[in-house]
């Protein structure tokens, strides 16, 4: 939104360049332009990364509850039939 905004303000000012006279040069539209160029290519950049990032963010959680749930089920199984002295051995950390 702000590249539309800002691309319009530029517009407004070219077309009124002579009108304004404060401190309005050519030379800061073409600057300002060009930032908002570099703006939109970044964006541009931005969306296709978000647009790969969604699904292996979403693969990642899946693989993650995979693995919690995994892990619970084993330390589960340590708890369940070790004494809580042996517990270190086999990884399991926590306490009753």
């Amino acid at each position: 939104m702000q590249i539309e905004k800002s691309r319009g303000l530029i517009k407004g000012l070219r077309k009124h360049l002579n009108e304004t006279g404060r401190g309005v040069a050519l030379q800061e539209l073409d600057s300002m332009e060009q930032a908002i160029d570099a703006l939109a290519s970044a964006s541009e950049e931005c969306d296709r990364l978000r647009t790969e990032l969604v699904p292996k963010v979403k693969r990642m959680n899946e693989i993650l509850g995979n693995v919690k749930a995994d892990y619970a089920n084993h330390k589960l199984i340590i708890k369940n039939n070790y004494p809580q002295e042996h517990w270190m051995d086999y990884g399991v950390p926590d306490k009753r």
